[in-house]
């Protein structure tokens, strides 16, 4: 007997009436190449039955392949054998054993079945168990292709299949509940019912959806025939991670509603519909798209309220970090929208009644924040108006400020000039041109001019010994372009009764975790009785000046710079200040000096100070006014007692070298004997 198609149910029905007919002790086997019905294909089948020995019936059934197309099962070994008898109803039971090898996800691969076929009800009931899992089907016998499904405590990685004949994700973890209604045809499936979750795990490929420890309820709606598989789900969501591409969510111990319609064919994946809805924290509604590699292709937030600190630490930590902006200190609230494509930013808004933020690393803090902005990459948006009651970027704090924005075919623009108050001065924008979209190339554009910057607020705020004098200068361009910010002009610092300019400024991945600022010092006429009197290394008279080349700092400390110091006008030096160059250039006192003569001396002449560094990493390359084989002068003296200081160590550690200069200072320098 070889049929290669039949109604399989309609097969089992003629079976079991032949097993009533059959005299005693005679089994009935039947092999068949294939056995087909609507949504589910055996092969290599072979049934037999016989008699148990104790009056009753035994069943085996065992199919080489078990194809099950709307399962997503491929090749699945299937071996079920078990009791088979009829009650006084006339229907048909079945209670045994049920072993599959190869299904998704090692689906019931030791479970018990139980069947029930009444033919006067025209239904077939399947229960299969196994552990904590039951699976119950109820099918009309004359349509085998609907089925109510019953799903208790099944782990949701036998559903494998199934998930991955409409995504490529993989279920990890978890187990689910389902009351559904199935329909199978033309090769697909519609599903319609209640769920629910404990404990849900599942990924993708490219990692960018996954979620873990998912609990939660609500209604799903399937639907596979024709054309992409389409998702429609209604949630509520209790604890656990989730991750929707750029939208990290660590959910909160109450219910978060969760609604979606999504399309999904050869891995591209549509959420047409998006909403989120956690009631002290987060209101979304937007749509979202990734390619079949898991390429972000859309995000549109056409409606974002936020509440502060809540929405920040379950959805924003992992989004604001991309941007720079990690470990953050957020509150009050915040309505916005936006539009991004896989090529970049479309269009963003927002708006606020009361803000503050602060970044985790000190490099920006904003406090009462009102206002908003509203760009977009093509056209003309309304003019809008951003204030803040106080501002800090970096160590630097800025007074209260309010502009005026508007953008223009994707340019964001200052309406007019504005001033910042910063440390007792002023900061002037003159204009500035932000460009939103720009991942590469010119991102912004401005000019600025610093006036009356204290410089006792500037050092205290930068962690130095405080003195006195004024910043000013004028920057006609700085420009953001890449991930550098470049400054053309320069910056003039009026201290120690002298300027220091600063010239070639640059500021390499300033949102990063190692920005790297680059540029040129010149010191001109520097007091040195005032330098000297604020970092207490001893006393020095006279005029410095000096440069400082192709600096370069990586996170905020030195990594190269050619410096080069000289007072050559002359003057005074204290015996202290003569110790601190000593241990500076790891030297001593030339020219027969004696140590119980120097004693008797305060201070000295000098007619030249010079000292060199040249810093490559930690090493840095030590020289002064002249050198021969023994060392470096650092001190020419002049008159009597004649005094000479001479470096020997011309190289010298880096951090070695600061520790000796901060020694110096508090501990008023080594004794020279």
């Amino acid at each position: 007997m070889r049929p290669t198609s039949s109604h399989l149910l309609f097969y089992l029905c003629i079976v079991f009436g032949f097993a009533v007919a059959l005299p005693a002790r005679a089994d009935i086997v039947l092999e068949a190449r294939q056995v087909a019905v609507p949504g589910l294909r055996l092969q290599d089948v072979q049934m037999r039955i016989a008699e148990d020995g104790n009056g009753g019936l035994q069943l085996t059934l065992r199919a080489a392949k078990a194809e099950l197309p709307v399962l997503g099962w491929r090749r699945v070994g299937l071996d079920m054998q078990g009791a088979l008898s009829r009650d006084p109803h006339l229907r048909w039971l079945f209670d045994g054993d049920l072993r599959l090898a190869g299904a998704p996800g090692g689906a019931w691969n030791d479970a018990k079945v139980n069947l029930v076929l009444d033919d006067a009800a025209n239904t077939l009931q399947v229960d299969v168990n196994q552990g904590k899992s039951l699976a119950s089907a109820a099918l009309p016998l004359d349509q085998p292709t609907h089925a109510q499904i019953s799903l208790k405590g099944l782990p949701a990685g036998w559903l494998q299949g199934l998930l991955a004949t409409m995504w490529s994700g993989r279920a990890t973890a978890g187990r689910l509940d389902a009351e559904l209604a199935l329909d199978v045809q033309n090769g697909g499936v519609q599903a319609s019912g209640q769920f629910g979750l404990a404990e849900l795990g599942f990924d993708t490929p490219s990692g960018t959806l996954a979620g873990q420890r998912l609990n939660g309820s609500g209604r799903l709606n399937v639907d596979t025939i024709g054309g992409p598989a389409r998702i429609g789900l209604d949630a509520s969501l209790r604890g656990g991670e989730l991750l929707l591409g750029p939208i990290y969510a660590r959910l909160p111990d109450h219910p978060v509603q969760l609604g979606l319609d999504a399309s999904a064919r050869n891995g591209v994946l549509d959420f047409s519909r998006l909403r989120v809805g956690d009631a002290d924290a987060l209101q979304l509604d937007g749509s979202l798209a990734f390619d079949a590699k898991g390429e972000l292709q859309k995000l549109k937030l056409d409606r974002f309220q936020a509440s502060f600190p809540a929405a920040y630490q379950r959805y924003g930590q992992a989004w604001l970090a991309t941007m720079g902006l990690r470990n953050a200190r957020i509150s009050g609230q915040l309505a916005a929208t936006l539009d991004m494509a896989a090529d970049g930013l479309r269009a963003f808004s927002f708006d606020t009644d009361g803000l503050d933020i602060a970044d985790g690393d000190g490099r920006l803090a904003l406090s009462g924040v009102r206002g908003g902005m509203d760009w977009a990459l093509r056209g003309t948006r309304p003019a809008t108006t951003l204030s803040w009651r106080s501002a800090q970027v970096y160590r630097l704090a800025h007074g209260a400020a309010q502009m005026g924005w508007q953008s223009r075919d994707g340019s964001l623009g200052l309406q007019k000039a504005m001033d910042v108050p910063l440390l007792g001065g002023r900061l002037h924008v003159a204009d500035l041109d932000w460009r939103p979209a720009a991942a590469r190339g010119r991102r912004l554009s401005t000019s600025l001019a610093l006036t009356g910057v204290d410089m006792a607020a500037f050092s205290r705020a930068m962690g130095w010994p405080e003195f006195p004098g004024t910043l000013g200068g004028a920057i006609p361009a700085l420009r953001w372009v890449d991930d550098r910010i470049e400054l053309e002009g320069g910056l003039s610092m009026n201290v120690f009764d002298g300027f220091v300019d600063v010239t070639r400024m640059s500021l390499q991945d300033p949102f990063g975790n190692s920005p790297v600022l680059a540029g040129d010092l010149a010191l001109r006429q520097l007091d040195l009785g005032a330098i000297t009197s604020v970092f207490d290394i001893g006393s020095i008279t006279g005029r410095m000046d000096g440069s400082v080349q192709n600096l370069r700092v990586v996170n905020w400390n030195p990594v190269s710079f050619d410096a080069r110091l000289l007072a050559g006008g002359g003057g005074r030096i204290s015996q202290r200040a003569v110790n601190s160059l000593v241990s500076v250039g790891g030297g001593g006192i030339a020219a027969g000096l004696q140590g119980a003569m120097l004693r008797l001396f305060k201070n000295f002449s000098y007619k030249r100070i010079g000292l060199n560094c040249a810093l490559q990493g930690t090493v840095c390359r030590m020289s002064g006014l002249d050198s021969d084989g023994d060392g470096y002068t650092i001190v020419e003296g002049s008159g009597l007692p004649r005094l000479q200081v001479v470096g020997h160590q011309t190289q010298v550690d880096w951090p070695t070298l600061v520790r000796r200069l901060k020694s110096a200072a508090e501990s008023g320098g080594p004794e020279v004997h």
